[in-house]
């Protein structure tokens, strides 16, 4: 590839731009980049690992690389190396940074006789197997800084490291002359970067890049080395950051006495490459390199810190300590942004992973990322036993500061405007000051809605069977051949055994049965009738929720019969409510991924909506934490509040948190562990939010979450904790420490200690007969279960 030309057909129009006045040219530049990020600023909590200081280049201004007569070592021996990844590890970070010079064995024989001790031919050979080592033992993810490479060298480390990094500095050649900073150091020749930042591209690796402001290059050599990464960016979309990094003179360097560049250059330069580069591209300054700086970089344009550790120095400016990472958020905020980690690789690389991530990199990355891409904020996850992480205490100025466009948005949709997908799609990613603000307003609009009254069903979970003929990926609880190794053997429940446990659940006070189960082969339409007819013989009186869309569906296809007849026949034998599972994500992007054969979007919607019309009503459920993004929550709520509008048959919306620990998606590394404590809280608050105005209640799974999560949530929009549930079975299936049943004492309790009133309700948010209110307290231990081998159910037997 050749050094691009000294001129470019955009150069004349960015040169008029660039003499536009710096705080004009900036506040534009922050427009642009308000609209690709919000109020959102990022940085990569990470641990350096200098691998070796050794360079085959010997930049004038770079106090990094090292001769071997100056170092103890030529490399980081395999135990040092881990040494610093565990101390990063046990510090919360994400990332493991490393740093080495350009192959160095290429000018040292001392390279070349460390590299044969350690049993490696190469540089680049031993960076594998320490990369490697490091996720393997930690967990964290590599970055990679290794220089000038190959294509074939971007696709070997490309399966140990999701990123990657080399950045330009300059695409000016005359920088490589003779006293020029990087004469002498044949990787800087800009043809040669600019061929190994493409091969980066046809290498499908995710990549950081950039430029070093200040070491003589001209501002029109600067537009045209953005040029350049833009057209190559253009080409291949793997640039994910540029990094525009200020020269800072050092001692001991052939530039030492060189003058640092003014403030206004780094500016300027920010600002032009969010003009060049658009809303999108994520751009970086360091803030090490900045200190009591950074509002006006903010206000240039750029949108992240970099990498900062709270571990480890920057070892190539080691005399710019990293900021504390307190004092980065509140200098953040304090201009008006909000501070969040991230990975080492962006989000729009983590959702298009079929693309940019090696397979065997995706289940480390996902292990580490929320729904929007960014880092796990908590290591909490759902039915793990854990304790909710500590509440965040909103800012003594939170009620005085002017409304954020984020809390404008938050009161439109309280007050009953629909949001658009985008808009909604904004709300589950708010942080900071807005994530306190919504849920805040989430649970003042629950108040208005509900008072302080919350309700509860005495209820008995009785799922029938847990064969199923289906392949969902995230079922941990039915049983078939893709679900094996699963704990719990296949069983169905006879008649006898269905009708027995309804009749203790109605000697228990239970005003409700909820009857599940998975698709059983041999289970026909006839066989969802006769379950109400056992019911309805045990207990007259006692209401039937059963049946999901799912089992809806496949009743009337065995009975090849139209949906509508069939759920006037299940009506017509005792069928009360139907609920709303099997919902999953509304958006058959993600069911395909998740649930193949099951019911798609539109199918499930329609039983939905003939259920109402039939004056049927039901629950709407989402699963989330696994595979989808906030755009897929998005439209999945936007759905429900629509055909909510259309029949108003929805007597409720329960958020469902993924509980990922024996859920083969899981464990085949196809998910993440679950949604975050603050995604949980986020689905709860915006769904009170965007379904509040025509859905009066919402929901909290204590299954899930446990009590002292539950009542958390009860403060953030919800009203209502569902069922006693005795035998709830599918969640524990999962591996859920939570679940099997708490008893109306313990409900009223939960509640009673969040300051709110306990009460009983029906299915359809009633109010239970005074009897069976009193004989739901004190109730007798549950007897021993029956089940049957599924193998042996036939039809009709």
């Amino acid at each position: 590839m050749k050094t691009p030309a000294a001129t470019h057909p955009q150069l004349a129009e960015l040169l008029r731009l660039g003499e536009t006045p710096l705080p004009e040219l900036m506040a534009a530049a922050a427009a642009l980049r308000d609209a690709g990020h919000g109020d959102i600023v990022t940085y990569s909590r990470k641990v350096f690992i200098p691998l070796t200081e050794l360079c085959r280049d010997v930049c004038h201004y770079c106090t990094y690389a090292k001769t071997p007569r100056r170092l103890h070592q030529a490399y980081l021996s395999p135990e040092q190396v881990l040494e610093i990844a565990r101390a990063g590890q046990a510090a919360g970070c994400h990332e493991a940074l490393f740093t080495l010079g350009d192959k160095p064995e290429l000018r040292y024989r001392a390279a070349r006789d460390a590299l044969a001790t350690l049993g490696f031919a190469s540089t680049l050979d031993y960076l594998r197997a320490m990369a490697e080592l490091v996720r393997r033992e930690t967990g964290l993810l590599p970055h990679l800084n290794a220089g000038v490479m190959s294509w074939e060298e971007f696709r070997s480390l490309r399966e140990v490291a999701p990123s990657m990094g080399i950045m330009l500095e300059s695409a000016a050649p005359r920088l490589t002359l003779r006293g020029a900073p990087h004469y002498g150091s044949p990787d800087k020749a800009p043809a040669v970067r600019l061929l190994s930042i493409r091969a980066a591209g046809q290498a499908r690796v995710p990549l950081t890049t950039g430029l070093l402001i200040g070491i003589g290059e001209t501002r029109e050599e600067r537009l045209l080395s953005l040029l350049a990464l833009r057209d190559l960016h253009a080409e291949h979309g793997h640039l994910q950051e540029l990094i525009l990094q200020n020269f800072v003179p050092k001692p001991g360097t052939k530039m030492a006495k060189a003058p640092a560049p003014d403030f206004e250059e780094l500016l300027w330069t920010i600002a032009m490459a969010r003009h060049v580069f658009g809303a999108a591209m994520s751009l970086q300054a360091p803030p090490n390199l900045n200190t009591g700086r950074l509002a006006a970089i903010l206000a240039a344009g750029c949108n992240d810190w970099g990498g900062v550790s709270p571990v480890t120095v920057d070892h190539v400016n080691p005399e710019s300590p990293w900021p504390e990472l307190d004092s980065l958020a509140e200098q953040t905020r304090s201009a008006g942004k909000t501070l969040a980690a991230r990975l080492t690789v962006y989000p729009q690389y983590i959702e298009k992973r079929q693309e940019w991530l090696h397979p065997g990199l995706v289940a480390s990355v996902l292990r580490h990322a929320d729904a929007s891409g960014l880092a796990r904020t908590d290591n909490w996850s759902p039915g793990a036993g854990l304790a909710p992480p500590p509440p965040e205490n909103a800012p003594a100025t939170l009620s005085r500061r002017p409304a954020t466009p984020m809390q404008v948005l938050m009161a439109r949709v309280r007050a009953g405007e629909r949001p658009n997908e985008d808009e909604l799609t904004q709300l589950f990613s708010v942080r900071g000051d807005d994530y306190l603000h919504l849920l805040q307003l989430a649970d003042e609009a629950r108040a208005a809605s509900c008072g302080d009254t919350v309700t509860y069903v005495v209820n008995r979970n009785i799922n029938y069977t847990n064969l199923c003929s289906y392949k969902c990926s995230f079922c941990a609880f039915s049983k078939g051949k893709t679900h094996e190794d699963l704990r719990g053997a296949p069983y169905v429940l006879d008649m006898s055994e269905v009708a027995r446990r309804t009749e203790e659940a109605w000697r228990r006070g239970a005003t409700e049965v909820c009857l599940q189960g998975g698709i059983h082969p041999a289970f026909t339409g006839q066989t969802y009738l006769d379950v109400l007819h056992a019911v309805k013989e045990a207990a007259p009186d006692i209401h039937v929720h059963a049946f999901s869309p799912l089992e809806v569906t496949q009743g009337a296809k065995t009975l090849g019969i139209p949906l509508e007849a069939f759920l006037r026949q299940l009506k017509a034998a005792g069928l009360g409510t139907l609920p709303g599972t099997a919902a999953e994500i509304l958006d058959d992007e993600v069911r395909r991924q998740i649930c193949p054969d099951k019911v798609n979007t539109a199918a499930w919607l329609g039983v939905m909506r003939t259920a109402h019309g039939l004056g049927l009503r039901t629950t709407s459920t989402i699963m989330f934490g696994h595979l989808e993004t906030t755009r897929h929550w998005a439209r999945h709520l936007l759905g429900l509040r629509d055909l909510q509008l259309e029949t108003g048959g929805f007597t409720e919306f329960v958020p469902l948190p993924f509980v990922h620990m024996e859920a083969p998606v899981y464990r085949r590394g196809m998910a993440r562990p679950g949604p975050t404590w603050r995604e949980t809280m986020l689905m709860h608050a915006v769904a009170r939010l965007v379904l509040g105005p025509v859905l009066h209640n919402i929901q909290v799974s204590w299954t899930k979450l446990g009590t002292e999560g539950a009542a958390r949530v009860l403060n953030a929009g919800a009203n209502d904790l569902g069922g006693t549930l005795m035998n709830e079975s599918i969640s524990r299936a999962a591996g859920s420490s939570f679940g099997q049943e708490l008893p109306p004492e313990g409900m009223d309790a939960l509640i009673e200690g969040i300051g709110r009133r306990p009460q009983q309700r029906t299915t359809v948010y009633g109010t239970p007969p005074a009897e069976r209110i009193a004989q739901s307290y004190a109730a007798t231990p549950l007897e021993a279960l029956q089940f049957r081998s599924a193998r042996e159910y036939r039809a009709g037997h």
